[in-house]
């Protein structure tokens, strides 16, 4: 077991999330668009080449956060501009992130059937 890669997932990975917790702390922007935000910083780090580098580096700490997700789009959107031209970036991001979304999904789904939700008071 390679402990360097656990302890760099651990550390970019808890860096991310201490990052948007000061973001909530110090700011009035909710959780909603700080994860927008995150999302549109990994489109952006990955359109400019950078992310592939953090995610070569941290592995899972990179890929697992929210901002992993905007890197998984935007890295599905360029392969499918690769493969089928201009009309990939319509549904390569999509194509690439479904497993995920999908998952998501269904987990959330289970989750509903054995927890009832209660209004915030």
């Amino acid at each position: 077991m390679d402990y360097i890669q656990l302890f760099n997932a651990f550390w970019v990975g808890g860096s991310f999330c201490a990052v948007a917790q000061i973001i909530i702390d110090k700011t009035k922007l909710t959780p909603a668009r700080i994860m927008v935000l995150y999302v549109i910083c990994g489109v952006i780090l990955s359109g400019l080449g950078i992310y592939q580098y953090i995610v070569d580096y941290a592995g899972a700490g990179a890929t697992v956060p929210i901002i992993g997700f905007g890197h998984t789009l935007a890295r599905g959107a360029a392969n499918a501009v690769e493969e089928k031209g201009i009309w990939g970036a319509l549904c390569g991001g999509a194509t690439a992130a479904s497993c995920g979304i999908s998952a998501a999904i269904f987990f959330g789904f289970l989750a509903s059937l054995f927890f009832k939700p209660k209004p915030k008071e």
